[in-house]
């Protein structure tokens, strides 16, 4: 089995690393073209307004001057002696969850895989983010392994891939894994203003505390739970109900 990795988080990222180590005990075929540097946030773009620059890091591991997208595809199109297997993208450092999957570049690696026909699994590990950035990593290096065993054999309708998130605990901590479903969030982005040193405005966007009431079968409840969650994700964003009733109005 020829595996591929890739994450947003860049070429040396902490969950990449883990990710390696995860891989290694799937396939001796492992390949990595990661971001060279941070794309979080980045989704599903694409580089069209300057090259792609790729630079070799070791042996089977390269760095792209790019997206996450642009990653799979010169992975899938250029690097590989041929397609991947399996595309595992991550882990990435904070959960990928409710609504903020549109704007992961974790979750959008795993979008471009799928389109590519590739099964594709996306991996997140939630973390606390009060006096610095901590995140567990051991809970998903003991929890990945056999459940991406589990996940392999599975049947999958076309255009669907898996997002898999690792809660905030210790391991022994862990109350087992949930199949769920993408939850809401109230919108959790605000505009914070600040000034320069020459008295010029600057803007940051940030993330603040998003409260609401969860669903019992989402990603949210579960990993506020203490459980893995693994939630199918489809490519197929049209509305099936909605479009019939249209149908029906304009007959």
């Amino acid at each position: 089995m020829r595996i591929l990795l890739t994450n947003d988080d860049g070429i040396h990222g902490p969950g990449l690393a883990v990710l390696q180590k995860i891989a290694a005990e799937l396939s001796d075929d492992v390949w990595t073209v990661a971001p060279e540097t941070d794309q979080s946030g980045l989704a599903h773009s694409l580089t069209l307004s300057e090259p792609l620059r790729l630079r070799q890091m070791g042996e089977k591991q390269f760095a792209l001057r790019g997206t996450p997208t642009d990653c799979v595809i010169m992975a899938v199109r250029e690097v590989l002696p041929e397609a991947p297997d399996l595309i595992l993208s991550g882990i990435n450092s904070g959960a990928n969850m409710a609504d903020d999957v549109t704007y992961s570049g974790t979750i959008a690696a795993a979008i471009e895989g799928t389109l590519q026909g590739v099964r594709s699994i996306a991996l997140s590990q939630a973390g606390r983010y009060d006096n610095g950035r901590h995140f567990p990593w051991e809970v998903a290096e003991q929890y990945a392994l056999p459940l991406i065993r589990k996940l392999l054999p599975l049947e999958l309708p076309e255009g669907t891939f898996f997002n898999v998130n690792f809660p905030y605990c210790a391991p022994d901590a862990v109350e087992g894994v949930r199949v769920t479903a993408q939850g809401k969030l109230e919108s959790g982005l605000s505009v914070e203003k600040r000034t320069d040193g020459r008295g010029l405005p600057y803007y940051w966007l940030t993330f603040r505390e998003r409260l609401s009431a969860f669903a019992e079968d989402c990603d949210l409840n579960a990993v506020g739970e203490n459980h893995v969650s693994v939630t199918p994700l489809k490519l197929d964003l049209t509305d099936h109900a909605v479009r019939d009733r249209i149908a029906a109005a304009l007959a």
